[in-house]
């Protein structure tokens, strides 16, 4: 009886608009006035660093070093870069951030960096440095890249020069596995040479990595090793920007335009990111924006750089640089160089870019 009775009260029920299931309904609803709003996660935020104090000197350029933390350099009574040379394990949070050495870049008004330190998206990212995700070492890998437990160590400074228009200094970093074994020694050396405003700074970057421990294969990917910069992490990531030399340019994006973003697009809606198939570019440019104001910065490659270099160059966040993939057996010592030209101002053209590059490479063939 009730069996036939169903489909004539279906009917009615459907003429007068009652709903057939108020009871799912209704309990739907309120789990849906339940749930919480989706809200997107903020970014991470980076770590700061102490505002510079007064400079030593307000002529040329000078150091002040707070002994077991950081060597500021100076340039006529302005901050221009800060190295990061701390190795604290006092707290698992001092270790995290102190497992790297690290150079930091300040803004025209020497009182901020614009560069990333620990934190962040990407807290292994800091500044200028160096690494590789995958060391092979004794049969096993090593991520002396993101660290882990790992960590590079600076031992001591080798050396400093001050003079009016040039300073460097050179930091001797032990690359320690969590085993306490110290399987690489490196020797990095920054150079800082004077030049016409609005340039904040001009950095020669120069490491000798040593086998120690035995044979090494350095080793990663183009976005997990080798010498890199990275922006602060604030930076507006759509206005991020790269120009290379006219062949290196990604064949989907226009090779005529100086500047393309880092994302391909279809139809004006992004759809993947413009990987370099290039290899061995003798130079990469970045524009990015942070607080308002627009910076680029050149990372150039000496001719005499490991060859099959491939380059990372094509993240909003703004790390971008050239991985080399090189093979020591122990004893040796692989020595790279780059140079890195950070500005404000009118941005350059890839004809200013390449001018840059060819004074560097006479340079560095001397």
């Amino acid at each position: 009886m009730f069996r036939k009775l169903m489909p004539s009260v279906v009917l009615a029920m459907l003429i007068l608009g009652l709903p057939l299931f108020a009871h799912a309904a209704a309990k739907a609803d309120k789990a849906d006035a339940a749930a919480p709003a989706k809200v997107a996660k903020p970014a991470p935020a980076a770590e700061t660093t102490p505002a510079p104090g007064p400079a030593p000197s307000d002529k040329g350029f000078c150091f002040k070093d707070t002994a077991g933390e950081y060597l500021d350099v100076y340039l006529d009574g302005r901050a221009v870069a800060r190295y990061m040379y701390a190795n604290d394990v006092s707290t698992p949070a001092r270790a995290h951030s102190t497992f790297k050495p690290f150079l930091h870049v300040f803004d025209a008004e020497g009182k901020a960096p614009i560069t990333k330190g620990p934190g962040g998206d990407f807290t292994h990212h800091r500044g200028i440095f160096i690494g590789w995700q995958k060391v092979g070492f004794e049969g096993g890998k090593y991520n002396l890249w993101e660290m882990g437990k790992n960590r590079q160590v600076h031992q001591k400074f080798l050396d400093q020069k001050a003079g009016p228009d040039q300073a460097s200094f050179t930091s001797l970093v032990s690359w320690t596995l969590d085993t306490g074994k110290t399987i690489i020694e490196d020797e990095r050396t920054f150079t800082f040479s004077r030049r016409p405003a609005p340039t904040l700074a001009f950095i020669d970057f120069v490491s000798k990595v040593k086998a120690l421990g035995g044979d090494l294969d350095l080793n990663g990917d183009p976005e997990h090793g080798g010498i890199q910069f990275r922006p602060a992490n604030e930076l507006t990531r759509t206005a991020t920007k790269y120009c290379f030399p006219k062949d290196a340019v990604n064949p989907a994006q226009d090779a005529n335009a100086d500047w393309n973003p880092p994302f391909l697009s279809k139809d004006g809606k992004k759809s993947a990111i413009a990987k370099i198939e290039a290899t061995d570019l003798p130079w990469a440019a970045e524009s990015f924006t942070l607080n308002g104001k627009t910076y680029f910065v050149e990372d150039m490659s000496s001719p005499d750089n490991p060859k099959g270099s491939r380059w990372s160059a094509y993240r909003d966040y703004g790390r971008f640089g050239a991985f080399p993939h090189v093979e020591l057996k122990k004893g040796d010592v692989l020595t790279v160089r780059y140079r890195f030209w950070v500005s404000t101002g009118t941005v350059p053209t890839r004809a200013d870019f390449q001018k840059q590059y060819e004074e560097f490479s006479k340079a560095a063939a001397k």
